[in-house]
């Protein structure tokens, strides 16, 4: 019983340990590079916007956010509200105790939006989710999945998939219940700044 415990404890913390990172690299496969392929920089008239040149991505930061590049396997960069704060100490993870995180991922993989929600759905088999729907839509022009779900593990979520040629460029928010309104209505924010090539 103690060594079934323990399994399921560590189990757990690796979940939550990888977050958003698990769900994108369950799904994407192959990431588009390393950290060293975003760029943070100050536009004049735009604000704080992170580039990434060799995918062909380029999204603003929200206002008062703090950006950081996350070296998780190949990279990947992560948004924080002025207000997040994760249930482990440190820096804020899923899950989250308040505020909003967006994780923004590349990775060359071509598919089709069927392929797509077929490979989330099997992703998502083994995680606890409360609730998972899709929706095809369009990002920039591109064609995307929208991915609205609720994990027992992570919290309130949304994801984004945008299929740009053999590159797949997703975009995920993960919330609190409480905050889950106010942060999918920044997410809608943050993806009309997306700029793709």
């Amino acid at each position: 019983m103690a060594k079934k415990f323990v399994f399921l404890i560590i189990l757990l913390l690796l979940v939550l340990g990888v977050g958003g990172v698990f769900l994108w690299h369950q799904v994407a496969g192959r990431p588009a590079g390393r950290p060293a392929d975003y760029a943070v920089r100050q536009e004049e008239g735009v604000g704080q916007v992170v580039e990434n040149k060799k995918a062909g991505l380029k999204v603003k930061v929200p206002e008062g956010w703090t950006v950081e590049k996350i070296a998780v396997e190949q990279g990947s960069m992560i948004f924080y509200s002025p207000d997040a704060e994760g249930v482990r100490a440190g820096k804020p993870r899923p899950p989250l105790k308040q505020g909003c995180v967006i994780e923004v991922a590349v990775a060359y993989k071509e598919t089709s939006l069927d392929d797509l929600r077929k490979e989330i759905e099997i992703a998502h088999k083994n995680l606890a989710m409360t609730s998972d729907s899709f929706q095809a839509t369009e990002v920039d022009s591109f064609p995307a999945l929208r991915n609205l779900n609720n994990c027992k593990e992570l919290g309130p979520a949304v994801a984004m998939y945008i299929l740009v040629g053999k590159r797949l460029i997703g975009a995920s928010i993960f919330a609190t219940t409480t905050d889950t309104e106010k942060c999918f209505q920044e997410f809608d924010k943050f993806l009309e700044t997306v700029s793709i090539e």
